[in-house]
């Protein structure tokens, strides 16, 4: 279904004559509502669903960087600059090592946020924290948000 989205968004691009991303973005659009639309296959359902899924995680990813990044910067020039660092164990539900990536890559990627390693058996990640008020909601704020995610991807 993903290269029948694709073939149908470089179709658009052709008609319209406006190479450029933006256009592509619109053609993919349209694409995939044509697809949602007029597919109804088990094959279909779950294509819609997966880029659903998708668009909501990059939305939910996006908040994440940009109050992260608002958080850093209060911290970084508050004349005080009380920061609480911490290395945080997090169990993990993610097992693949597609998943376990994914999520070390988005914490890693989230501004005040380091994963550090991963256990041998992969049932912990170790990350650190520029400013950690509460070791418990800080882990739970990671399972809840982007683990969770990633386990919707179920990559």
């Amino acid at each position: 279904m993903f290269l029948l989205n694709l073939l149908l968004a470089i179709i658009w691009v052709a008609l319209t004559g406006e190479y450029e991303a933006g256009n592509f973005a619109v053609g993919f659009v349209l694409a995939y509502l044509v697809l949602r639309l007029t597919q109804h296959s088990d094959t279909a359902v779950r294509y819609v669903k997966r880029v659903r899924l998708l668009f909501f995680f990059t939305a939910f990813f996006l908040k994440e960087l940009v109050v992260s990044s608002l958080r850093v910067v209060v911290l970084v020039l508050s004349p005080t600059m009380k920061m609480r660092p911490a290395v945080v164990a997090i169990p993990l539900e993610v097992s693949s090592d597609a998943a376990i990536t994914l999520l070390g890559n988005l914490i890693t990627l989230t501004p005040g946020t380091l994963t550090l390693d991963v256990s041998s058996d992969h049932s912990t990640m170790y990350v650190h924290a520029m400013n950690v008020e509460d070791v418990a909601a800080f882990r739970e704020g990671i399972k809840t948000g982007f683990e969770r995610r990633v386990l919707e991807l179920a990559i």
